[in-house]
Order: structure tokens, then C-alpha cells, then sequence
């Protein structure tokens, strides 16, 4: 009977018994989960990790605990007694934080000499930012357990979440080392990779833009969103002020908790045109060209006297005016035109009062008038974008479906989540939710927005080649209830090429200053910065066909720079130019010149020929 009980013990149960003794014999000294990596849309690492190396100690198996914390502690630059209490606090383990968590890798190399009985060094992984503050409030941050807090990191936490590894070491109770059993290693798994939408060198362009903006206007805070208006991918999305998620805990939580173009929600003002616009071209009850109105600077809707901020008025001009000069006046006679429950339908048909559904953490939906309180008043004022409150994402995506021919894309920022061999796990394409206006309507829209760049409030944003075509937004903010006098969200919203638009750029800058507070005057001229910036990362070449800006009275003297490719010095004499010319090299015969033939160049601008020798 006892030989059978051996056996039954020593073969048949070994390995059941075995493990159950390991279950009480074993510590684990933990290596930190690998956090999957956040990256652009071609690859590029925006968020990474860096090793940061913690230190755990065993109290039993070391016999001057003293010694130990005062060796560690010169080199950590910690309180030695502060390093000894945690060090002697009776536990079979204890880890040395925050002292000795996420110590650096020489400071680690340089303990590992000391030889301490009992210390051992756990592997862990940090958050790493080669961008530094880049991103930083689409992105968010992790806590110190490499849990995500804010922004993606929290959103995608699951996705990005690693298990780790962990050694496994055998000891008695007293946690002296079993010589009979060899020390295991567990293997975890790492995180997967999320494939942003984002494209970092257009987002580099964005916040350098707009932190030069906030500079130079003394601005409360500023928004960016750079769309692909025919798929929904967001290119660039921009908060300021901005923090660097490694010090998340130094900054205010109003800034790392609110990523404002999908949080904010405020009167969008002018910008707001461009679906009322839609609304009446789809409908047929204006005509650009050959349908009129007269501005006398303000319009009565039941007993209400409603200004245009003109207060003048703009007179008598054809409805593509009343786009180009941003009436007031003449949307709400298009809102009037559409009567209340079309012009309802179409804005919620655009996307407004409800989310997008982009994933990104802490959309706001917008507030729109209920049917119930939508009368003659509300109709008006909505039809030139006061009094209800929308979200800057919420906008872009519904100028997205009006230029793109008239399809209304979900906004996404995921493009592809990945396991750490680079295999694909998941993809997102393009969402089409409806079609809201036809193609034809949509050209109409293009045309009247490339001629308010060219010859209305957006002339700012006006490129040559490029066919810029947008739409200002000049809004009073509301507070407490009340319109705060002097206080406005100036924006604009521009998209090239007006042709066949690849690139949706919006910017809106909140109560800036030093400057007349106008969406034309301030927002314009950095999104035209902006387009003129990104169009080749985009792969956008300039193109024929564009309308030309009018020349108005206070505005630079410009021409078309001349083909002088070819020409001798003698030749070029004999045209009798009248711009200044440079010439350079030893030859008779022009090769190249700057700025390019056909490019536009002010009066006083200077043409640089190189010339070589004819052969």
C-alpha cells in the first residue's frame, strides 16, 4: 500500500503537486507590459517607450538593511531614511517607489555593481514623446501603472494595454532561495500599435501656425482640424494651449481634459452659411448669377430688427455677392426661402445636434433650437449661424459633405490597429452616412466659396494655383446667457483645390486681440498659410482654371511674372520691362528664373535670372 501510494504520488500526481508547491513557493518580480507604440499615418512614432528600470527588495534576504539604503540612496538621490522604511516594511517584497521606480538605465547599471543580497531590478516601460508636446491633447497621457488617463491612451487603453512579463522565483517561507528548484520566466504579451489618421508633418505645420497666433493676438486658446473631406480621415487636430504628457500632473486639467475641436461648442457664426447656402441651391430657390437682393443693412423678422454687420448694408447684389460679402441679411431671406422645417432638416441632415462618432473621447453633441421653440426669429438667426451651438468637428464634416459632392463622412483618427509583428488586426475605412445634396449643388457651393477667397471676406487666404475656396466666421461669445461686448470666436474654414477638393482646413481663434476681431482679418490668412504649406506633402499641384483675385484699392500692385527662360540680355532690353531684374552667371542665355513664369509677383518684387553660356 505504500509503495502504491508513492507511486501515485511521485508519477501519476507529480505534476499536479508540483505546480500547486510552485504556486506557494513562487515571487514574481514583474517586467513592465510593453505599451503598443501610437503612430501617424506613414509610420512615424509619436508615441513610444522608453525602459525605465524599478527596483524591488526582499527584507529576508538581507541582513543590514541600513547599509543597503544608504548605498542606494547616494546614487538615487533620495532621503536614505525615507528609501530604509520602505525597504524594511515587513513584506516578502517591496517595491521601491516611487525612490527607485522608472530609475534610469545607468543608475540601474551602476546598483547592479553594489551586489545587494535581496535587491532585484524589475524591467519597466515609460511613455516616450519624440514630439515632445505634439499631439499632446489628442493623444492624452498614461498614469504611473501605464494605464491610460486622457485622450487615445485612454480611449484605446484595452488595445494598448501589454500584459509582461515576470520572473518567478522560488522561495521558502522565509524567502531563502530553493536550491532544488530553478527560477522560471513568465512570457506576457505586448500591446497593440494604433495607425493614426494624422499626418505629422501637416500637424507640425498646424501648431506652429497656430501658436504663432496665440502670440501674436494674445488669444485665450485656438483650434485646428485638417480633413480629408472625401474619406472623413482627420490630418491634423490642434488644441491650444498645449502641455508635454510626461508632466500632465503639472498642468491644468481644463486643458488636458477637454481636446477642444470636439469638446468646444460655441455659435459658429458665418461659417455657418455654407449649409443654408446648400440648403437653397438644393432646393432651387436661388440662383447665384441671376437672382438679386437688396441689403439696406438690416431685415425685420417679426418685430425683430436683425442687423448685417455691415451696418450700412451692402445694397443691391446677386446672391453670389451675398456669399462672397457674407450678408446677414441676405441668408436669412435663403432661410426664409427654405421656411423652418426644411431649413431643420437639412441642418440635422448635415450632422448637427448629434455626434459625429469620430472616437474621440469626449465629443460633444451641440445644442440645436427644438422644434417647438423654432419660430420666425430663431429661423433667421440660425440661418446665418447665431444662436445654436455646434462643435468645430461637427463643422468640418458638414463642409466636408457640401464641396465633396455632397456625401456626409463619419470623421475617424484610427486608421489601422496592428499586433507588434506590424500584422494588421483591424482596419477603418472611410463611413459614408447619407448623401445630403447633389453634385451639382455641391459645384455650385465650390464656385461661390472660391469666389469669396478671391473677391469677398476671405481674400486673405487667396493662392495662386492652388484655387483656395472658404467661408469666415466672425462669432460673439456668449456669457452667462448675454452676448460679452468685444469677445468673439473669429474662424475660417477653407479647402483646396476648389476643384476637386483634397484638403478641408479649419481654424478658429478664441478672443484674440491687438487686431479688429474679424474671421477675414485674422483666421484667413493663416489657413491660407497653412494650404500653401501642406498642398505638396499632399501631393496638390497648382492648377488652371482658378478665378482671379480683384485688385481693391489699399491692396499690393501684382502681375504675372513673365517667361524669360531662353532670352538673351539684349532680347529681354528690347521687351522694355519695367520690373526689377538680377541677373546671375557668366553666360548671354537665360536658364531658369524665381519666382517661376505665369506665378503672381507684387510691382516692386525682384525677378532672378541665371543664365549660362550657348552652346
Amino acid at each position: 500500500m505504500v509503495i502504491a501510494k508513492l507511486f501515485h504520488v511521485q508519477i501519476i500526481k507529480h505534476e499536479w503537486l508540483k505546480a500547486r508547491a510552485e504556486e506557494n513557493w513562487d515571487r514574481e518580480i514583474p517586467f513592465g507590459a510593453i505599451r503598443g507604440e501610437i503612430q501617424d499615418r506613414n509610420g512615424q512614432l509619436i508615441v513610444g517607450n522608453r525602459l525605465a528600470p524599478t527596483l524591488y527588495f526582499m527584507p529576508s534576504q538581507n541582513k543590514e538593511p541600513e547599509k543597503a539604503a544608504a548605498m542606494l540612496a547616494g546614487i538615487l538621490q533620495v532621503d536614505q531614511q525615507k528609501l530604509l522604511e520602505k525597504m524594511t516594511k515587513k513584506s516578502y517584497m517591496n517595491k521601491l517607489a516611487p525612490e527607485g521606480k522608472n530609475i534610469t538605465q545607468e543608475q540601474a547599471m551602476e546598483i547592479a555593481k553594489l551586489q545587494i543580497d535581496g535587491l532585484y531590478t524589475g524591467v519597466d516601460f515609460v511613455r516616450n514623446y519624440p514630439y515632445g508636446e505634439l499631439l499632446s491633447r489628442l493623444i492624452g497621457f498614461t498614469g504611473f501603472d501605464g494605464t491610460g488617463l486622457a485622450g487615445i491612451e485612454y480611449a484605446y487603453d484595452e488595445i494598448l494595454q501589454g500584459t509582461g512579463d515576470k520572473i518567478r522565483l522560488y522561495t521558502d517561507a522565509k524567502a531563502i532561495p530553493l536550491p532544488h528548484v530553478d527560477d522560471g520566466f513568465q512570457t506576457g504579451e505586448n500591446g497593440a500599435t494604433l495607425e493614426l489618421t494624422i499626418d505629422i508633418e501637416m500637424q507640425k505645420v498646424m501648431e506652429r501656425e497656430l501658436i504663432q497666433a496665440m502670440e501674436k493676438y494674445d488669444a485665450t486658446q485656438a483650434i485646428g482640424i485638417i480633413m480629408n473631406p472625401k474619406t472623413g480621415e482627420i490630418l491634423s487636430l490642434v488644441s491650444m494651449p498645449t502641455f508635454h504628457p510626461a508632466e500632465y500632473q503639472e498642468t491644468d486639467q481644463a486643458i488636458y481634459n477637454r481636446n477642444l475641436p470636439v469638446w468646444m461648442t460655441f455659435e459658429p457664426g458665418s461659417t455657418f452659411k455654407i449649409v443654408t447656402l446648400a440648403a437653397g441651391l438644393e432646393e432651387k430657390l436661388i440662383d447665384l448669377h441671376h437672382d438679386y437682393f437688396n441689403d439696406p443693412g438690416y431685415t425685420m423678422v417679426a418685430n425683430a430688427r436683425l442687423r448685417c454687420w455691415k451696418r450700412e448694408g451692402h445694397g443691391h447684389q446677386s446672391f453670389l455677392e451675398v456669399v462672397e460679402n457674407s450678408c446677414n441679411p441676405g441668408f436669412i431671406e435663403i432661410g426664409r426661402r427654405l421656411g423652418g422645417e426644411k431649413l431643420d432638416k437639412y441642418i440635422r441632415d448635415f450632422g448637427f445636434g448629434e455626434s459625429t462618432g469620430s472616437g474621440i473621447a469626449g465629443e460633444a453633441k451641440g445644442i440645436l433650437f427644438s422644434k417647438d421653440r423654432f419660430g420666425p426669429v430663431e429661423q433667421a438667426t440660425t440661418a446665418f449661424g447665431q444662436g445654436i451651438s455646434v462643435t468645430p468637428i461637427q463643422q468640418v464634416q458638414a463642409v466636408a459633405a457640401a464641396i465633396n459632392g455632397g456625401y456626409l463622412y463619419r470623421p475617424y483618427i484610427v486608421k489601422e490597429i496592428k499586433n507588434d509583428k506590424g500584422e494588421t488586426l483591424k482596419t477603418f475605412e472611410p463611413e459614408m452616412k447619407r448623401r445630403v445634396i447633389s453634385e451639382e449643388t455641391s459645384a455650385q457651393v465650390r464656385e461661390a466659396l472660391e469666389s469669396v477667397v478671391a473677391n469677398g471676406s476671405g481674400r486673405n487666404a487667396f493662392n495662386d494655383g492652388l484655387r483656395v475656396g472658404g467661408k469666415t466666421g466672425t462669432a460673439q461669445k456668449v456669457v452667462n446667457g448675454n452676448y460679452a461686448d468685444g469677445d468673439y470666436i473669429v474662424s475660417f474654414m477653407g479647402f483646396a483645390p476648389a476643384d476637386d477638393p483634397e484638403l478641408l482646413v479649419y481654424v478658429a481663434v478664441d478672443s484674440p486681440k491687438n487686431s479688429i476681431q474679424f474671421g477675414g482679418v485674422i483666421a484667413a490668412p493663416i489657413v491660407g498659410r497653412i494650404i500653401e504649406e501642406i498642398a505638396p506633402i499632399a501631393g496638390i499641384e497648382k492648377r488652371e482654371g482658378q478665378i482671379e483675385k480683384e485688385y481693391r484699392w489699399g491692396d499690393a500692385m501684382t502681375h504675372r511674372v513673365p517667361d524669360l527662360t531662353g532670352m538673351t540680355k539684349g532680347m529681354v532690353a528690347r521687351q522694355l520691362h519695367t520690373y526689377r531684374i538680377v541677373w546671375h552667371g557668366e553666360g548671354d542665355v537665360i536658364k531658369y528664373q524665381m519666382p517661376v513664369p505665369d506665378s503672381v509677383m507684387q510691382a516692386d518684387d525682384i525677378i532672378h535670372v541665371y543664365t549660362e553660356d550657348e552652346e
